[in-house]
């Protein structure tokens, strides 16, 4: 455990995770993989009705994003979900509109697109670290319900979740990062000047919420110190919000494999790659 791992703090809001009830692994599994069937359901009903589906995920640094998109991914057909997660605007992205780098990228029929950080980073990160104007962000604040409201008539499902982690789990999972060369590769300058600004973002997500909590368009928030169970929660939830059917698949069976014909197999050992592992236990 993190050196920080028992610190309480009497400001935080979050509900605690008392010890011991984090999911165990084979529930967590077992769970998942119900899911990720209906998922396939959703998946092949969205092709059959053209549906169009898009899931927005921001929160804090460490909160537990990628490993929920991931999740959602495992099964799934990577033609038909798809990840989005946009680098630094360039030059020339900087001079348009906040949000007009991700309209391209909204579903088309049939598909579910998946928003790692999103339009939202002009009312997050931008704005605590001082990479745009207070006046950009109040704004972007005003405009983008109506821009919401305009994807969503275009007959787009539009999620949007919110993934809330304490100060501690935050810090215990960063050290991780540190510590493990697994996972350095997820930390950045910037991540450790955003960890130091906890209560600026908490600021900053609160005016979001503010603003942008729509009728048509709402935040979903998901208290997220079990990582296990913070999947499974959103996932059923994302499941919840679409309606989706079971759609009738012929039933399946392989055909008969042709004969040989003399065709007899080369040997293709001109560059093997060594069995290094042949005999190690699984």
């Amino acid at each position: 455990m993190s050196k920080h791992g028992k610190r309480k703090n009497k400001h935080q809001h979050h509900p605690p995770l008392v010890a011991g009830e984090r999911m165990r692994r084979k529930p967590y599994e077992a769970r998942l993989r119900k899911l990720h069937g209906e998922l396939v359901k959703v998946q092949e009903w969205a092709k059959v009705h053209g549906a169009k589906i898009c899931l927005v995920f921001e929160g804090r640094d460490g909160a537990g994003k990628g490993g929920v998109i991931k999740s959602i991914m495992e099964r799934v057909s990577p033609r038909s979900f798809r990840v989005i997660a946009l680098p630094p605007p360039t030059e020339r992205e900087k001079s348009q509109m906040i949000i007009q780098r991700y309209l391209p990228h909204l579903p088309a029929a049939g598909e579910v697109v998946i928003f790692d950080r999103s339009w939202y980073n002009r009312a997050g990160v931008e704005r605590v670290m001082g990479l745009c104007t207070e006046e950009q962000t109040k704004r972007f604040l005003a405009t983008v319900p109506a821009v919401e409201q305009a994807i969503i008539e275009s007959g787009v499902i539009l999620l949007k979740y919110w993934l809330e982690v304490s100060q501690d789990e935050q810090t215990r999972r960063i050290e991780e990062r540190i510590e493990d060369p697994r996972k350095i590769w997820k930390l950045s300058p910037m991540d450790l000047d955003s960890y130091s600004r906890w209560y600026d973002y908490s600021r900053a997500r609160d005016d979001m919420f503010a603003a942008t909590d729509s009728e048509w368009a709402p935040w979903y928030v998901a208290y997220s110190d079990d990582k296990r169970r913070t999947r499974l929660n959103i996932i059923t939830h994302i499941l919840s919000k679409i309606p989706y059917e079971d759609v009738e698949r012929k039933k399946v069976s392989l055909p008969k494999r042709q004969g040989a014909e003399g065709y007899v197999e080369p040997p293709y050992a001109r560059h093997p790659i060594p069995d290094i592992h042949a005999g190690m236990d699984a």
